[in-house]
């Protein structure tokens, strides 16, 4: 079967964009957005008084078998080892032509940062089972003990800050650098990830992989939204993905952390528009070092934005102590977890759907030489959400204004919890007022440009 012709001309990077394909005017899509945040903050406000979350262990515990099954040394070896196997075949993809055929920066931009962020939210933290690096500091520990990996605790007062700085140089790599396509610079970034995390695993044990590790921090932000979780008896349970979402380590970093997962998407979206393109070209005139240093630029002030905002907003209210108006920011960070899932989902799952099929497919050929595994070369890619553009741009409005509501409804809660009776009400007045124009200007920005 002779697949379907699709000049790149007519997608943009990361799927469909624009309002010609909203089955409703922009404008009225901007504007009920907001008024559906409102109206379900004035219901939630006036009907849910007392707090109903922030309990670890609530929710319902499944048939035994089910923990039985996942606890399993050899399930999860088989996994793992699975996991370890594609790495080192994507290590022959890293030395591989630099060509658009090539599926390292496939697999590194989708299948890795697009698919471990649906899978952790829709199961939990995949990546502490599939990270290669975790896989042999393990096996290396168990062989050679703790004397060889694990010989210095984790530095607490470092929280997530290095998983922060890992986040902040993969975004750059994909938004501000030169080449984000180039095979050299995805082999460059992952040979310094690797140097690091090994060296780092080696000295702090598995506390490095869990804290330092940008994708590990990354699959336990999305993991937050997963209903299933374990009890204290370890136990595998389901329970509502709000319960999840208070039990977000509270840790120096994690709001920086957040802020670099909206504010990257929220730049990469921005990055598109014509004005901005224009405003590059005008002044970088040809120069790659000036494009650079205004997309880095322009990426450190959306961080910086969503930093400000909600620290503000969190801080924002009286008849608190100044400790626990210190600790705020961190103690409401959980309620931008689904703002900043449903942000992701609306911009890249697309790229994961259509894009991950194609480096899927490339795995048959990492080095160019005609290869064909498991028959990989023979399959194409079925672009369907491309042709249901009026489906795929309404799912992300949905992604959209659902992520945002659910973020409200957490910040409320969380606030029945926090905050002192007579200002349980007013003290979330600037969360919801920053949430509303997170919405307004995410919905812009995915559409509007």
């Amino acid at each position: 079967m002779t697949p379907t012709v699709r000049p790149t001309e007519t997608l943009l990077a990361h799927g469909l964009g624009g309002s010609e394909y909203l089955p409703v005017p922009l404008t009225a899509v901007l504007i009920g957005g907001a008024w559906a945040l409102t109206i379900s903050f004035a219901v939630i406000a006036f009907a849910w008084r007392t707090p109903r979350y922030g309990q670890a262990d609530a929710g319902r515990e499944l048939p035994s078998w089910v923990t039985a099954l996942v606890d399993n040394s050899w399930v999860r070896g088989v996994i793992s080892v699975a996991a370890l196997v594609l790495t080192l075949w994507l290590v022959l993809a890293a030395f591989g032509p630099d060509t658009d055929e090539n599926p390292l920066p496939g697999a590194f931009y989708v299948l890795l940062w697009v698919g471990m962020t649906v899978l952790s939210a829709l199961i939990g933290p995949v990546w502490r089972l599939l990270s290669p690096i975790r896989t042999v500091l393990r096996v290396v520990g168990a062989v050679l003990g703790p004397r060889v990996v694990g010989w210095k605790a984790y530095p607490r007062r470092l929280g997530w800050w290095p998983a922060a700085f890992g986040l902040f140089a993969f975004v750059w790599l994909e938004l501000a650098s030169p080449e984000p396509g180039s095979v050299a610079a995805v082999r460059l970034w992952l040979l310094s990830y690797v140097v690091i995390t090994l060296v780092g695993g080696f000295v702090c044990g598995l506390r490095w992989t869990d804290n330092a590790d940008p994708f590990a921090v990354y699959s336990t932000v999305a993991s937050r939204l997963a209903p299933f979780a374990k009890n204290a008896d370890g136990r595998v349970i389901v329970r509502s993905p709000m319960n999840s979402l208070t039990t977000l380590p509270v840790l120096p970093g994690t709001v920086t952390v957040l802020a670099i997962l909206l504010g990257s998407t929220a730049f990469d979206s921005f990055s598109a528009i014509p004005l901005w393109q224009e405003f590059v070209d005008e002044r970088a005139d040809g120069s790659q070092m000036v494009t650079t240093l205004l997309s880095t630029a322009g990426l450190l002030v959306f961080i910086g934005v969503v930093v400000v905002t909600f620290w503000s907003a969190a801080r924002a209210v009286g008849g608190v102590s100044p400790d626990l108006r210190r600790r705020l920011p961190g103690l409401m960070a959980h309620s931008l977890i689904p703002i900043v899932i449903g942000y992701i989902l609306a911009h890249y799952l697309q790229s994961l759907v259509e894009q991950g099929q194609e480096a899927l497919l490339a795995l048959g050929d990492p080095l160019g030489r005609g290869w064909n595994l498991l028959w990989l070369s023979d399959a194409h890619p079925v672009y369907i959400m491309s042709d249901h553009p009026t489906f795929t741009v309404t799912l992300k409005v949905l992604f959209v204004v659902g992520g945002h509501m659910m973020g409200v409804a957490a910040a409320h809660d969380a606030s029945l919890r926090l905050l002192p009776r007579r200002h349980q009400l007013t003290g979330q007045l600037t969360m919801m007022v920053t949430m509303v124009c997170y919405t307004f200007l995410g919905l812009y920005l995915l559409f509007g440009g």
